[in-house]
C-alpha cells in the first residue's frame, strides 16, 4: 500500500508577515521565534531596511536585551518619536513575556494594547524558548490580539535544495539535487548551519560541479549523520570502521550518553524500516511516521534495513536501552569502554 506524502503545515503568520513587509506595511508588534535563526535574522534585517532610512539608525533603530529590562523602560523607548522617518524599530532580545511578575504583566498588557502607531516592536526569542501560557488569560489575550507571533521554521526540503543551489551558484559552482540532498543529510537542514559549510565546500572544490567527495573532505557532519554511518558500519560487520567513527565523535567532545541516545534512536528507525519491508510498506510510510521532509533519509533507512532482520533490530534497541539505564543510574560506569563493548556485541549478534 502506498502512502501519500503529508502536506507541510501552513505557516500563516510567516506568510502574512512577508506579504506586509513586501507592501511596506509591517504591524506594530511581533514575536520572532523558531529554530531557523538564519531566516529570523534575514527578515529582521529586511524589516529594519523597510522601516529605518539609511543613516538614521542611531535615532530610529534600537536593540535592547531582555535581561533586567522593565516594561516601563520599553514603553519610554517606544514613545520616542522617529527622526527623519515615519517609524521606529525596537528589537528586544530574550524578553520572556510569560515569565514576568504580576505587576510587570499588567503594565505589559497596557503597553501591548497601545503601542504607538509609529513604532514597531519585535520580541526576539533567541536563547529563550517561546512558550505562550494560556493560563495567564489576560496576557495571552493581549498577545493574541495585538502581537503577531511569527515562527521561523526550517525550510521545506525542496525550497532548501533550490536555496543551496543558489548559494553555490553565487560562488561559481553547481550542485545537483542528489548531492544537495546528501549535503542536507550530512550537515543538517538548517540554513544557519549550512551557510558556513557551503562556503567551505565552495572554496575547497576544484571542479565546477560539487561532489559528495568535496562534501566529505571538509564538511563538519551533524551527530545524526555520523551516527547513521556508525550504525551502517555495524550492520556491515565493519567494527574497525565503527570504532573509528566513535573515536571521531569522542574527539569532538561529544558526550557518550548523547552518542548512545542518538545510536538508539537511529536503530529504532532502522527497526521501523525493517518492519516496513516485512509488511510491504514503502518509503512514504516511513516519511509520515518520522515526519521526514524528503525521501532521501527514508531511502537510506530502507537500504540499511535490508542488511539485517527485525530480530536483530529488536535486540539492538534493547541493548541500547539497558546501557542507557546503566549510564544514568550507576556510578563509576566507564561510558567510553561500554560504548566500544556495545559495538562489539552488536556486531557479534549479526552472526
Amino acid at each position: 500500500m502506498a502512502y501519500a506524502k503529508k502536506a507541510p503545515r501552513k505557516n500563516e503568520a510567516f506568510d502574512k508577515f512577508k506579504k506586509d513587509l513586501a507592501a511596506g506595511t509591517p504591524g506594530c508588534a511581533y514575536i520572532f521565534y523558531g529554530e531557523e535563526s538564519y531566516l529570523r535574522e534575514y527578515y529582521l534585517d529586511q524589516l529594519r531596511k523597510t522601516l529605518v532610512p539609511g543613516g538614521f539608525e542611531e535615532f530610529n533603530y534600537h536593540r535592547m536585551e531582555g535581561k533586567d529590562l522593565t516594561v516601563q523602560a520599553l514603553g519610554e523607548m517606544a514613545e520616542a518619536m522617529p527622526m527623519m522617518a515615519e517609524r521606529t524599530l525596537i528589537v528586544v532580545s530574550d524578553f520572556d513575556l510569560f515569565k514576568l511578575n504580576e505587576e510587570q504583566r499588567e503594565k505589559l498588557i497596557a503597553f501591548l494594547e497601545d503601542v504607538p502607531p509609529y513604532c514597531c516592536v519585535v520580541f526576539l526569542y533567541d536563547t529563550v524558548e517561546y512558550k505562550p501560557n494560556r493560563t495567564m488569560k489576560k496576557l495571552y489575550k493581549a498577545v493574541t490580539d495585538h502581537v503577531e507571533a511569527v515562527e521561523f521554521r526550517p525550510a521545506d526540503n525542496s525550497d532548501l535544495v533550490v536555496w543551496i543551489a543558489r548559494r553555490f551558484k553565487a560562488l561559481g559552482k553547481e550542485i545537483d539535487r542528489q548531492t544537495a540532498e546528501y549535503l542536507i543529510f550530512t550537515c543538517g537542514g538548517l540554513m544557519t548551519g549550512l551557510v558556513p559549510e557551503i562556503a567551505k565546500i565552495g572554496a575547497y572544490a576544484k571542479g565546477r560541479a560539487i561532489t559528495q567527495k568535496d562534501i566529505d573532505a571538509v564538511a563538519d557532519p551533524v551527530l545524526s549523520a555520523e551516527v547513521f554511518r556508525l550504525s551502517d558500519a555495524v550492520l556491515q560487520g565493519n567494527y574497525d570502521g565503527a570504532a573509528r567513527i566513535l573515536g571521531d565523535l569522542l574527539k569532538m567532545q561529544t558526550e557518550p550518553i548523547m552518542i548512545l541516545a542518538a545510536l538508539g534512536s537511529q536503530l529504532r528507525r532502522i527497526y521501523t524500516a525493517r518492519m516496513a519491508i516485512d509488511s510491504g510498506k514503502d518509503k512514504y510510510w516511513l516519511m509520515e511516521l518520522w515526519e521526514m521532509k524528503s525521501d532521501y533519509p527514508a531511502k537510506l533507512l530502507l537500504s540499511a534495513a535490508k542488511k539485517t532482520t527485525a530480530a536483530w533490530c529488536a535486540d539492538a534497541v534493547q541493548m541500547c536501552q539497558v546501557l542507557d539505564r546503566r549510564m544514568k543510574s550507576e556510578k563509576g560506569v566507564d561510558a567510553v569502554g561500554e560504548l566500544k563493548l556495545l559495538l562489539v556485541r552488536l556486531g557479534a549478534r549479526r552472526t
